[in-house]
C-alpha cells in the first residue's frame, strides 16, 4: 500500500474539512474532518521529523485554519482556503516529507 505523503493528508484536511462543512451546512462535520486529517499529519510528522517539527507543523495547520477565515473576506473562501492549503503543505513537504 503506498504512503500517502502528510503534505497530502494535511491539505485535504483542509480543503475537506471546508468543503464538508460548506457542502452539509454542518460545521462540526468539517470540524471532524479537519481534526482527524490533523491528527493523522501530526502523527506523521513526529514518525518522520520529530516532535518539534511537528509541533511547529500542527500550529502551522491549525494558524492556517484559522488565518483563512479573514482571508477569506479578502480573496473569497474557495481561493483563501486552498492557499492556505498550499502553505501547509509547501511547509510539510519542507520540514517532514522530503525527508522520507
Amino acid at each position: 500500500m503506498a504512503k500517502v505523503p502528510a503534505a497530502a493528508v494535511a491539505a485535504g484536511g483542509l480543503i475537506g474539512g471546508y468543503g464538508v462543512a460548506r457542502w452539509n451546512k454542518k460545521r462540526q462535520l468539517g470540524g471532524v474532518v479537519l481534526a482527524a486529517a490533523g491528527a493523522t499529519a501530526a502523527q506523521q510528522w513526529r514518525r518522520q521529523a520529530g516532535g518539534k517539527a511537528a509541533g511547529a507543523l500542527t500550529v502551522a495547520y491549525v494558524a492556517a485554519f484559522a488565518g483563512s477565515h479573514p482571508l477569506a473576506k479578502k480573496v473569497g473562501a474557495w481561493p483563501s482556503v486552498f492557499g492556505v492549503a498550499g502553505a501547509v503543505a509547501l511547509a510539510s513537504w519542507a520540514v517532514a516529507d522530503r525527508r522520507a
